[in-house]
C-alpha cells in the first residue's frame, strides 16, 4: 500500500492534536504532582473535605461497589486481563495495530504512574480501608480507566463510547476516595496521566493503525464486489 491510500484514510492535523493534548496532560500530572510533593505531607483543603464526606456517611452497598471496582479497575484483572483480552479481540477482528496500540497504552500508562509514585511518594490517606502498594499520587486505577475510556474512544469514535468513558472513570475515581485508598487530587493526576499516555501513543500509532483500516476497507468492497457475482 503506497503513501496516498494511507494519506485518504488518515488525516495527520487531528494526530497532532491528540500528541499535543497528551503531551499536555501528562505535563499537567507532572505539575500537580510536585505541587503536592513540594507543599509537604499536608493534602488540599479539598482533599480532606471529599475524605471526609465519605467517612461521615458510610455506606454498605456503595462499599462493596467499591470494593468490585478495585478489583476490576487494578491488580492482575487491569494489568493483564483486559489488555490481554482486549488486544486479543482486536488482532482476531484484523486491527492488528490497534491490539498493539492497545497494550502500548496500558503498559505505558502503567509504567508512567510508577515512575510518578516513586517520584513523589505521596502517602496515601491514614483511614484507608484496603491494603494497596506504595505512593499514593497518581491513582494507578483511576489512571488505567483514563487510558481504557481514550482507547476505546480512538478506536471506536461513537458518542456512547464517549459517555460510557467518561462515567468509568468517574466512578472509578469515586470507588478510590470512598475506600480512602487515594485522595482526590491523587484520581485527578491518575486521569490526566492515563489520558495523557493513550492520546500519546494514538499519535504514534496512527500511521500503522490507518493500514488496519485501509485493508479492511478494501476486503469489505472485494466482499461487496464478489457479492452480485456470486449471486448471479
Amino acid at each position: 500500500m503506497d503513501a496516498t491510500a494511507i494519506d485518504d484514510v488518515l488525516d495527520t492535523r487531528p494526530q497532532r492534536f491528540r500528541a499535543v493534548v497528551g503531551v499536555v496532560l501528562i505535563a499537567l500530572a507532572c505539575g500537580l504532582g510536585a505541587w503536592v510533593f513540594f507543599r509537604g505531607p499536608s493534602p488540599f483543603t479539598v482533599d480532606v473535605w471529599w475524605n471526609q464526606l465519605f467517612a461521615a456517611a458510610p455506606s454498605e452497598p456503595v462499599y462493596v461497589f467499591a470494593l468490585v471496582m478495585d478489583t476490576v479497575g487494578g491488580h492482575l484483572t487491569a494489568v493483564l486481563i483486559v489488555p490481554v483480552l482486549g488486544a486479543l479481540a482486536l488482532f482476531l477482528s484484523r486491527r492488528r495495530w490497534s491490539a498493539l496500540y492497545f497494550l502500548a497504552a496500558s503498559v505505558g500508562s502503567a509504567l508512567l504512574v510508577q515512575v510518578l509514585k516513586h517520584t513523589f511518594g505521596r502517602a496515601r490517606p491514614e483511614d484507608i480501608l484496603i491494603l494497596s502498594d506504595y505512593g499514593s499520587f497518581p491513582s494507578g486505577h483511576t489512571a488505567n480507566a483514563a487510558t481504557i475510556a481514550v482507547v476505546a474512544a480512538v478506536l471506536f469514535p461513537r458518542a456512547w463510547v464517549r459517555v460510557v468513558g467518561v462515567a468509568w472513570i468517574v466512578l472509578m475515581a469515586f470507588s478510590r476516595t470512598y475506600l480512602h485508598a487515594h485522595w482526590l487530587s491523587d484520581t485527578a493526576g491518575g486521569a490526566l496521566v492515563g489520558a495523557g499516555a493513550a492520546f500519546v501513543l494514538a499519535a504514534a500509532f496512527s500511521r500503522l493503525r490507518a493500514r488496519d483500516e485501509d485493508r479492511l476497507t478494501i476486503r469489505r468492497r472485494g466482499k461487496t464486489d464478489a457479492g452480485p457475482a456470486v449471486s448471479s
